[in-house]
């Protein structure tokens, strides 16, 4: 980083006497406000994870209410997954160009709009409109608490803020399941999902009243200029990102980690558990696991990259341990719980080595480019994910066996490790962190 200007590449100084401030007085990064603002996006996203975490669990009681069949549910949840996929690379795009005030506000009001629509669902039409709104809010959730971490604290700590929100987004899931479980013994499924709808008009005002774009520095701003038109100042951003290598790279190793660890953390692993004997319950159990395991080292693993200044490393270290976790995971002899347990935590432990992608990235590109790069990051993350749902379900028989399993759910390993390959050809980023700790935040504000 050139020292005499900041990530957004604006001079400190020598500003033009006659430019206009863009902002009011700078707002305290990493202070009081900042930690408001990010626990509120925080809890955005664990609220926005219990909604989607929940559709597997509810979906068998609208499947009955609505007369639908397994394969409508499966499509409206699939229909999810690429909404959710293609709003995601402009999200970040959108976010750089106008902020987090007006767009994460935005994005809660469709998330509780579409968690009423879901509620009233009573046919195929309204369910897979109730998913399609929700995946144009949720497309803003994460990224979006991850660019408040890179606005509203120090640089070096980006990567931390990021960690911090998948952990408690991955701790929100483990215990989501039973918690809607054990609330569906009392009401119904409507009543809960209007419940979800109800918490989110609070999230409303509370973001309208409270979520603001900090200011930046006055010795970084510049005169103000003519906004280049929206479409293509977006479709210009993202190819700047995809040009980077390290953006690619990294999103590729992020993708085969956590694209395996939603694979396998919501649909194959408990099902892999229930054909080694393992029952329903002890499956769902397994389960949580993974992600209790992907909460405690979301964080971890940035808080070690900063102390041995060296992102690549653990990276490329932590997926190929996720893929000899996933390896045993699947090739366990039966009737062995207890074990299996065990390396389920352990592929969610070492599937936190994901979170360094997005550091990776955000770190590789200029201030103003980095909701782009996360964008980017999380979209690949879900396009694999994708994936890896899916093609297994296309190898296995119509009732698969053990070893039927163990041959479909084979790709994961060797996706990991041709993940962890590419990660060897990522220019480190670690030296950065030491250089951008006192550095701005990025600057959110009008370019």
């Amino acid at each position: 980083m050139d020292s005499d200007t900041g990530r957004t590449g604006i001079p400190r100084s020598g500003r033009h006497p006659g430019a206009r401030m863009l902002h009011g007085p700078h707002r305290t990064i990493g202070g009081v406000e900042a930690w408001t603002v990010w626990l509120l996006c925080t809890a955005f996203v664990v609220w926005l994870f219990s909604i989607q975490t929940g559709y597997g669990i509810v979906s068998p009681e609208i499947q009955k209410s609505a007369s639908l069949t397994v394969a409508q549910i499966g499509l409206a949840g699939s229909v999810y997954t690429w909404a959710f996929a293609c709003c995601q690379f402009f999200s970040g795009a959108l976010l750089d160009r106008f902020g987090s005030r007006p767009l994460l506000t935005v994005a809660v009001v469709f998330v509780t709009a579409g968690a009423f629509l879901y509620a009233r669902t009573t046919s195929m039409a309204t369910l897979v409109g109730a998913q399609v709104v929700i995946a144009v809010g949720a497309s803003f959730g994460f990224v979006g608490a991850g660019y408040i971490g890179g606005q509203w604290f120090p640089a070096a700590r980006y990567g931390l803020m990021f960690g911090l929100v998948q952990s408690l987004a991955s701790f929100g899931s483990a215990v989501g399941q039973p918690a809607i479980s054990w609330q569906l013994g009392h009401t119904t499924w409507q009543q809960l999902l209007n419940g979800f709808g109800a918490l989110g008009v609070l999230l409303i005002v509370l973001f309208a009243l409270l979520v603001r774009n900090p200011s930046p520095d006055p010795g970084l701003l510049g005169p103000v200029t003519a906004r280049p038109p929206l479409l293509p100042s977006i479709l210009r951003e993202l190819r700047t990102c995809f040009a980077n290598r390290n953006v690619v790279l990294a999103a590729l190793l992020a993708g085969v980690s956590f694209g395996t660890m939603i694979a396998m953390g919501s649909l194959w692993g408990p099902r892999l558990m229930q054909a080694q004997g393992a029952g329903s319950s002890l499956a769902a159990v397994m389960s949580a696991m993974s992600w209790l395991g992907v909460a405690i080292s979301a964080p971890l693993y940035n808080l070690l990259s900063d102390h041995w200044h060296d992102r690549r490393t653990p990276a490329v270290a932590g997926v190929l341990l996720q893929a000899v976790a996933v390896t045993l995971l699947i090739y366990l002899p039966g009737s062995t719980p207890g074990v299996a347990t065990v390396v389920m935590f352990a592929v969610g432990l070492f599937a936190g080595a994901h979170m360094l992608g997005f550091t990776i990235a955000g770190e590789s590109v200029p201030g103003a480019l980095v909701g782009s790069s996360a964008a980017i990051v999380n979209g690949v993350c879900f396009v694999l994910g994708g994936v890896l749902e899916a093609v297994p379900g296309r190898l296995l028989p119509d009732v698969p066996q053990l070893s039927d399993y163990r041959g479909a759910l084979v790709i994961m390993p060797v996706l990991l490790v041709a993940g962890a390959v590419a990660g060897l050809f990522i220019k480190d980023t670690g030296h950065l962190s030491t250089r951008t700790e006192a550095a701005p935040a990025p600057d959110p504000g009008p370019r």
